[in-house]
């Protein structure tokens, strides 16, 4: 852990070096000025971290919560304000090599004046400080106006007649911690309840920080209401704040806890078999957790369809050979925040929405919170409610 910690300082070091090199020496302001910036720039590079620190110590209060959210806001503010200059500086690259291009030619560019280009990087440094400032703040508002309802049919071969049309909501990457409490939670509970769905459940990263401190804030979930019952598997975020302590705690709100193991769900002489798996690489904290879908499914009936909860995508492969019918995942945020969503569709297989999976559907949740910057743009928070569908026709249909 001493290792992830350096590694951050280091990394959040360099990100917001570059901004405090890229924007203040085009400022045009003091030197007085300029070491208040550099100070600040500092203290805000330290506080993303600082509150992660000190909870990893056992330190958790609304002090440290308070220090998340400024730490958290300005790492979202930095990171868009550092993509923006990183953009910038490819631009001038791109006119400074067609310039010398067309010089080649014989096509003179007239240079610009000293005082023009300053006043150019000025204003261009005033304008990125002022997008992403927007950014940050329409970002903080869709992280914090709550979940969308995602309406998805997932047609399951050889699910019986009795079945059809059961409705699962998934609720996935609530991570309720230092920046999302009680009053959050109560909206989940609220907008799940109205859906009148008939198993309830959540695919993991319920939760950021210890049962002891959290407790009040996920009570809740012990109001969620399902016909036939309520479901959970583990995340990673679990296994970094008490696995074992959170399973308890889940028992207690009234959810199952599905580790590499099933229940037989039945309606009029009609089953499938729910089974749920512990995080894909829950085995490198908790070795006896180790993450196993044939294991889950190995005392299940043959005849019967299997509807699998794990909470990481990439637990398709083991799903599927598991004969697996439908996976329900979350872990991604579908991104969260653009542009990352390209670099989360790098590190797994299906980053949002329902795929086909050489026969296994699988559907992943985009989180119904978020995690770290208290922001969203371009990918909405979700509450999923997944309809079963008894058809035996070939799924062709797939979100992005």
């Amino acid at each position: 852990m001493n290792l992830f910690f350096i590694f951050a300082l280091i990394m959040l070091s360099i990100l917001y070096g570059i901004v405090g090199m890229r924007i203040i020496p085009t400022l045009q302001i003091s030197y007085h000025w300029k070491i208040v910036f550099w100070s600040v720039l500092t203290v805000l590079a330290l506080m993303p971290i600082t509150p992660i620190i000190l909870r990893s110590k056992g330190i958790e209060n609304n002090t440290v919560d308070y220090f998340s959210w400024a730490g958290y806001i300005s790492l979202g503010f930095i990171v868009l304000t550092f993509l923006a200059v990183i953009t910038k500086d490819f631009i001038y690259l791109a006119i400074g090599m067609i310039t010398k291009l067309t010089a080649s030619f014989g096509y003179s560019v007239e240079p610009v004046e000293p005082t023009r280009r300053d006043f150019i990087q000025k204003m261009l440094s005033i304008g990125i400080l002022t997008t992403t400032g927007l950014s940050t703040g329409v970002g903080l508002y869709n992280a914090r106006k709550g979940a969308k309802i995602i309406k998805e049919t997932a047609p399951i071969k050889n699910l019986g007649n009795n079945l059809d049309g059961l409705k699962i909501a998934q609720i996935s990457d609530l991570h309720v911690g230092p920046t999302i409490k009680k009053g959050y939670v109560e909206e989940v509970v609220d907008q799940v309840n109205n859906l009148n769905p008939d198993i309830i459940a959540i695919t993991g990263d319920m939760v950021d920080g210890s049962v002891n401190y959290l407790k009040t804030h996920v009570e809740p979930l012990k109001d969620l209401n399902a016909k036939i019952g309520k479901y959970f598997v583990t995340g990673n975020h679990e296994y970094y704040s008490g696995v074992d302590q959170w399973l308890d705690e889940t028992d207690r709100l009234g959810f199952t806890n599905l580790i590499d193991d099933h229940n037989i769900i039945s309606q009029k002489g009609d089953s499938f078999a729910l089974g749920g798996v512990t995080d894909y690489r829950s085995s490198t904290i908790k070795p006896e957790h180790e993450s196993d879908a044939i294991k889950a499914f190995s005392k299940a009936p043959k005849n019967i369809p299997k509807i699998l909860l794990a909470h990481q995508p990439m637990s398709i492969f083991n799903a599927h050979k598991a004969k697996v019918d439908l996976q329900l995942s979350g872990h991604t945020h579908g991104g969260q925040f653009w542009p990352f969503v390209y670099a989360v569709r790098l590190a797994n297989p299906y980053t949002a929405g329902l795929h086909n999976h050489d026969g296994t559907l699988i559907y992943v949740n985009r989180g119904t919170g978020y995690w770290g910057p208290p922001m969203r743009i371009g990918v909405d928070s979700e509450i999923t409610l997944i309809t079963l569908q008894s058809k035996k026709n070939e799924f062709i249909h797939e979100n992005s």
